[in-house]
């Protein structure tokens, strides 16, 4: 952990005594990993040759913003899977949130996101990024009103609570994987090196569909097979990945 400016050296110093993570000494040679807290934002950097730049959450980018504004609204492929077309406002539960890419766009669809993440790390950029939206017009009433951030293992989380309110629970586990060919792909790769795979997903997904009211969804490589060998509902194929519904709702 290390602060970009003297202004911020505080503010970092709380950051990593909360993550228990060490300070950084200039002195000393480069860890692998570091989380850097700058005048902007909060950012983690792999270090070394050829590393990529830095991660970080970022709700306001131009990315987004055209995956917010022309993606599709509620035709696009995640928003079919979750079952947004013709509901009114969903609750959907995130159990995997990561950076919160796809939380962000269900919530600006008008669903209720709660997103859980358990690596403290993570889930200080997301916290981080969610903060930094609330200062941007255009986008604060969507992460105010239906962003909800929860630190946590999500099989504990979903164990112990009854989620009667729970009509979706969206999973996207991460895996081992070593196609480098793109940004996110790559973001992908530094934070599988950092905090591993999610071994128990199959777990977890027999968890969720015993807790979801209507559907639990899947996010996977296009090609991967089915978790847990359990064939959906039904699918969604994109280029890359792929949506596995599994509908829940009992009828009558």
């Amino acid at each position: 952990m290390a602060a970009a400016k003297p202004a911020q050296t505080t503010t970092a110093i709380h950051l990593a005594r909360r993550l228990r993570l060490p300070l950084a000494d200039s002195c000393q040679s480069p860890p692998p990993f570091l989380l850097l807290l700058t005048p902007e934002r909060l950012e983690l950097h792999q270090t070394g040759k050829n590393s990529p730049g830095p991660i970080y959450v970022d709700f306001s980018s131009a990315k987004l913003k055209h995956r917010r504004l022309h993606g599709g609204g509620r035709q696009q492929s995640l928003a079919r899977a979750v079952g947004i077309k013709g509901q009114p406002a969903l609750t959907v539960i995130d159990a995997t949130a990561g950076l919160g890419r796809d939380a962000f766009i269900l919530a600006s669809l008008g669903c209720q996101v709660r997103l859980i993440e358990r690596s403290p790390l993570i889930h200080a950029l997301l916290a981080d990024g969610l903060h930094r939206a609330l200062a941007v017009p255009e986008i604060a009433a969507i992460v105010r009103a239906r962003m909800h951030l929860i630190s946590g293992d999500a099989q504990g989380f979903l164990a112990q609570f009854d989620f009667r309110g729970a009509e979706v629970i969206y999973l996207d586990p991460m895996f081992p994987k070593k196609d480098k060919s793109s940004l996110v792909k790559k973001e992908s790769q530094v934070l599988r090196q950092l905090i591993g795979s999610d071994p128990d997903a199959d777990k977890l997904l027999t968890l969720a569909l015993s807790k979801a009211q209507r559907r639990v969804v899947v996010k996977r490589p296009r090609l991967a097979p089915f978790l847990v060998n359990k064939s959906p509902s039904f699918s969604l194929s994109g280029k890359s990945s792929r949506f596995d519904i599994y509908l829940t709702a009992k009828p009558g």
